[in-house]
């Protein structure tokens, strides 16, 4: 039963935010690298194409939800999970288009630069990625990065359309770099005596694309 549901884009703090809910006691959180960990589980996004979703078949086995794929379907996973939390994790707006583009947008456009091992896990989860990517900023993967002005405005509507569809005691706005207490609070569980992770996977992203360019 899924009893967290993170709203946020990729390149939001999602990867730390996966850690501080397993941390707290909400795991198995999902994320995309679970797709990369779990290669079977491509099948199950696959039916978000066509639909009906069976939403507790997709993420069967997990307490939480966080990052791409599952953040965009985060209105159908509120509505299946009525008493789960939802959490849109923010940052500079302008910020994150920089790092979406030289991550996120760049390894998807480069399949070359994404390891080796997890190369089945993305073309198969292609077709998905697309049709996220295209209900997100209106153009395909295989467009040109859209335009920052855009983008941004995409980004920033998000945290509305979550305000308004659902009951503010069910929402939290979650700035990247913030500790632990409001997020605790948040989901009525003790602070951990030990810092907030701070993973940051933008290196290693940049470090595939390196390689890649020089191969």
């Amino acid at each position: 039963m899924v009893s967290v549901i993170g709203a946020g884009l990729p390149r939001t703090g999602t990867t730390s935010l996966k850690a501080a809910l397993e941390r707290l006691g909400f795991g198995p959180c999902h994320h995309m690298q679970e797709i990369g960990a779990h290669p079977e589980q491509v099948e199950r996004w696959r039916q978000t194409l066509e639909g009906p979703v069976d939403w507790g078949g997709v993420l069967r086995g997990y307490r939480a939800a966080v990052d791409w794929p599952s953040a965009h379907f985060w209105l159908p996973l509120a509505r299946t999970y009525p008493d789960a939390k939802v959490i849109v994790t923010v940052r500079d707006p302008h910020a994150w288009y920089a790092s979406l583009r030289d991550t996120v947008y760049a390894l998807l456009r480069n399949p070359g630069a994404v390891p080796r091992e997890v190369q089945p896990v993305v073309t198969g989860m292609r077709p998905v990625l697309d049709r996220i990517w295209r209900d997100t900023f209106g153009t395909a993967l295989a467009d040109p990065m859209p335009d920052e002005h855009h983008a941004v405005e995409v980004f920033q509507r998000r945290t509305a359309e979550v305000t308004d569809a659902l009951p503010a005691d069910r929402v939290l706005i979650y700035q990247t770099g913030q500790h632990w207490e409001r997020l605790c609070d948040f989901l009525g569980v003790a602070v951990p005596d030990e810092p907030y992770p701070r993973l940051n996977d933008r290196q290693a992203a940049l470090s595939h694309l390196r390689r890649a360019a020089r191969s």
